[in-house]
């Protein structure tokens, strides 16, 4: 019985984007079966009317955003794979940012006296109709009885966790259907991606986890100027409720309203990319939805993020080897950047270590010696997918977020400030946190801790490390660590094209993220 519902909910869905003329995406009708076209054809003559216009991809987007939070959230997902549904329509999806329908104020204050145990009027002097609504909850305002204190009340929708079930068993039965009946699709995993989605939106659904995301961001970004995190009201908080303090603030997406506040556009692109490299590669733990319908600047100039929802983590290891990686960009050493790759098992040892060098090379030689501002971010990520492709990396599924969110932020930036240049505005800190990575201190207690390990490139790092040490210390000299950031700033300095390699770094350490679902 599950699966005929499955069926036929698929078929809804189906009809739906045959009203938007975006059931057979154009970018795809080739590598559809000619019975499935013919199918396709018969299911549109049952639409009566058609809807919205534009490219496929904005008429696809409008049908996902017709069909409701599951939809929306799929199409979150699949503006992450580029390599499967294209640039074009990749960036089209971007635009589902969560802005759905409200659902009625008193279901809210129903939801909310089920699960803090009183009424809104108990709790709240003054409780507002919904002030923001997404896929799976909506934000009310609120003040708080004997206080003068308002906060930000987030309750999830009514019944979302049965209609993504429902919802999620259609996308299932798609995937398996794909993977049957369409050659093309096996490789691309539907099933695994299918899988990775529903672990994503169940771990939505418990705001409990939500606020302890927000609670721990809050906790490593305390001491960073310009960065503010609502604080969480624990008392006020349950599965299907989260309540934080209310911060009046302005939305990042209009430039023009916020130039009017007093705001300085460019220097609120510099603070979106600073905090989110802030926060991957110092803490290894990020903001992974920094669109601008999450992102606020409140009176005094400082960014407000909300929505913990989705949050990207970079363990040690990574962040080691996202440190060796950018290093040999830095330096234009592809091999040792080949080798890092082999080192850690993301490439397949039966791969060449030589050939692979070479392919990193094809990419990186093209980028040194241009300006800034002629290259593109898309492209070079493009050719990256294409050797993740060729060489059949695998690589943890933490490394999707952060690929998804360097576009992101690239593009809130340059939003802010067409002008604004993401190789200058990185700078600061990535220089700070390389310093504080390549210091053989750092990389002599990374090896005592055990989170070094790269095979022969770390051993070999490790023991020049120790002969230096004992020399120094045989002469009664010893390395401070100030002294050992100087020299890795000089190792910066030597290198004119150091801004342009550092992101290239990161690129390249994102873009291997898309294997985990091939």
């Amino acid at each position: 019985m599950g699966r005929t519902a499955a069926f036929f909910r698929l078929v809804g869905a189906a009809r739906v984007f045959s009203k938007h003329d975006a059931l057979v995406p154009a970018e795809f009708r080739d590598q559809i079966p000619w019975s499935a076209r013919f199918g396709a054809g018969l299911l549109r003559l049952t639409t009566f009317g058609r809807a919205g216009g534009g490219s496929t991809g904005q008429r696809f987007t409008q049908a996902l955003g017709e069909l409701g939070p599951s939809y929306v959230k799929l199409g979150q997902f699949l503006a992450t794979r580029p390599d499967i549904v294209g640039k074009q329509l990749a960036a089209d999806l971007t635009a589902l940012q969560d802005r759905m329908p409200p659902f009625p104020l008193a279901e809210a204050k129903a939801a909310i006296a089920a699960e803090l145990g009183r009424s809104t009027d108990d709790i709240f002097e003054s409780f507002s109709e919904p002030v923001a609504a997404a896929s799976i909850a909506q934000v009310h305002r609120a003040r708080v009885r004997g206080s003068m204190d308002e906060v930000a009340v987030k309750v999830l929708r009514p019944n979302i966790e049965t209609r993504f079930r429902r919802d999620l068993e259609a996308f299932y039965l798609a995937a398996r259907i794909a993977e049957r009946r369409v050659p093309a699709a096996r490789r691309l995993r539907p099933l695994a991606f299918v899988d990775t989605l529903a672990l994503s939106v169940k771990e939505e659904m418990d705001l409990r986890l939500e606020a302890s995301a927000a609670a721990e961001l809050a906790e490593r970004t305390k001491d960073d100027p310009g960065f503010r995190v609502p604080k969480i009201e624990w008392e006020l908080t349950a599965k299907r409720v989260l309540t934080s303090e209310w911060i009046e603030a302005l939305p990042l997406r209009d430039p023009a309203a916020l130039r009017a506040a007093g705001h300085d556009p460019a220097k609120l692109a510099n603070a979106v990319i600073q905090n989110f490299l802030t926060q991957a590669l110092r803490d290894g733990f990020f903001h992974a939805d920094m669109h601008q319908g999450n992102l606020f600047v409140d009176p005094a100039g400082n960014l407000v993020a909300v929505d913990f929802g989705i949050m990207g983590r970079l363990d040690p290891i990574m962040r080691r080897f996202m440190a060796d990686v950018l290093y040999g960009f830095l330096q234009r050493d592809y091999h040792a950047i080949a080798e890092a790759h082999f080192a850690v098992g993301i490439v397949a040892p039966d791969r060449s270590v030589d050939a692979f060098a070479q392919a990193l090379r094809a990419v990186g030689e093209r980028v040194f010696g241009r300006p800034a501002s002629e290259i593109s971010m898309a492209k070079l990520l493009q050719q990256l997918f294409e050797i993740t492709d060729m060489f059949g990396m695998e690589m943890q599924p933490q490394l999707v977020w952060l690929q998804k969110t360097m576009v992101v932020v690239e593009g809130v930036a340059r939003d802010l400030d067409p002008a604004h240049n993401i190789w200058e505005s990185s700078r600061p800190v990535v220089e700070r946190w390389m310093r504080a990575t390549l210091s053989p201190e750092t990389r002599l207690r990374e090896a005592a801790e055990g989170l070094g390990g790269f095979g022969r490139a770390l051993q070999g790092i490790v023991q020049q490390a120790a002969q230096a040490a004992a020399s120094l210390t045989g002469s009664g000299v010893r390395l401070h660590p100030e002294s050992a950031a100087l020299i890795a700033q000089e190792e910066l300095r030597r290198t004119r094209h150091v801004r342009v390699a550092l992101w290239l770094g990161a690129l390249a350490l994102a873009a291997i993220a898309i294997r985990f679902f091939v």
